[in-house]
């Protein structure tokens, strides 16, 4: 297994999925105190806790397992995105946040918690996205797939720095896009927060009650059709829009990473439950674990 920091070549990763592909072996498991708890959007939330630990190793793209504490059902985490880093007076990364949507009885429950409650958690895990490279980058969001959207506009924009040892970019991209798609506007959640210089928000709504009216790849499209640059996109939301996402970067050659949101058990690559089908370089496919060679993956490797 490789580091997640590791700057190995794509071409050179033996299973050609991602050079930041293999579980970060100083993942901690840790109980993390709930310093806030507020909603963002239409049963959408944000929860911020403190653990040092995990601020300070965790890069955009990756994510951490989430358990509330003596409880059997459920029994096991959840896995939630990285939102952002917090930082105390003296510049040391502290906190940690996530946003999540209430679907389940983990949810539901979560949505209870209160400051001064602990969680335990477990990360950080997974690969996370690489780093932008000068080319114009566009971000894809779907639903609450803009989360772990946040941090790499802020890294691109160099607004903010990630990881342990710290990623540096070396090119900043020539331009940053957020395409964020929902049904309605009550659903865009954490506005506010991609308020940056540098960023270019294009919003769209299924209804057209803010922004475009209609999907979210049709905002992408004419981004690929007009720029003369060719931009790296990196994509998460709902399946059958990052599909989508990927048919369309494929058409226009346009080179695409897509976070996929596979339900998972471990986090850890145990137990299996979140394999994908890859397509291998010899034009076969193989099954990888998203929690471990992903959650990130090159969007021609994938044998939807």
């Amino acid at each position: 297994m490789s580091d997640p920091q590791s700057t190995t070549s794509y071409d050179q990763n033996p299973c050609g999925i991602h050079p930041y592909g293999g579980m970060n072996q100083r993942a901690v498991h840790k109980s993390a105190v709930v310093v806030s708890h507020e909603p963002m959007a239409l049963n959408t939330f944000r929860l911020r806790m403190t653990c040092p630990e995990l601020a300070r190793q965790i890069v955009p793209g990756q994510f951490f397992m989430v358990r509330l504490p003596g409880l059997s059902d459920p029994l096991l985490g959840r896995p939630f995105a990285l939102f952002n880093v917090f930082y105390d007076a003296n510049g040391e990364p502290t906190d940690v946040d996530f946003g999540y949507v209430v679907i389940g009885k983990m949810t539901h429950l979560l949505s209870q918690c209160q400051p001064g409650d602990e969680l335990e958690i477990w990360g950080p895990l997974g690969n996370g996205f690489p780093l932008p490279d000068g080319r114009p980058l566009v971000l894809v969001a779907g639903g609450i797939g803009q989360t772990p959207f946040l941090a790499v506009a802020r890294e691109a924009l160099r607004l903010q720095k990630y990881g342990d040892p710290v990623r540096n970019i070396e090119a900043t991209p020539s331009s940053v896009t957020l395409c964020y798609g929902v049904r309605s506007s009550g659903y865009l959640a954490g506005l506010d927060d991609f308020t940056l210089s540098g960023l270019d928000m294009q919003i769209a709504t299924d209804d057209g009650s803010r922004g475009h009216k209609g999907f979210v790849t049709q905002l992408l499209a004419k981004i690929l059709d007009e720029q003369s640059d060719k931009p790296v996109v990196y994509c998460c939301g709902p399946e059958p829009m990052m599909q989508a996402v990927a048919e369309l970067t494929a058409s226009r050659e346009t080179p695409c990473w897509l976070s996929l949101e596979t339900p998972m058990a471990c986090g850890f690559g145990a137990c299996f439950s979140c394999v994908i089908r890859v397509k291998m370089n010899d034009r076969d496919w193989d099954y990888r674990r998203v929690c471990v060679e992903g959650p990130v993956f090159p969007a021609e490797r994938l044998a939807w």
